[in-house]
């Protein structure tokens, strides 16, 4: 499982990483976001890409759980 960790960033930050990983073929990912315009946008894209998307929030960040 690839992880990203994307806090402090705005998007379109966490869209490209995301992108960028997702270039790999990996069938999981795990991204980490600390802002919910990045939680709803990178949900958005990963989606769009045929991928599952579960969220935990804790203290504020969210982790996304992205599988194939």
């Amino acid at each position: 499982m690839k992880k990203i960790d994307a806090r402090g960033l705005s998007c379109p930050e966490p869209v490209i990483l995301t992108r960028n990983a997702l270039a790999s073929g990996d069938s999981s990912y795990e991204i980490i976001v600390d802002n919910n315009a990045s939680k709803e946008n990178v949900t958005r894209f990963a989606e769009h890409q045929g991928y599952k998307v579960q969220i935990a929030e804790e203290n504020g960040e969210f982790t996304l759980s992205l599988q194939k």
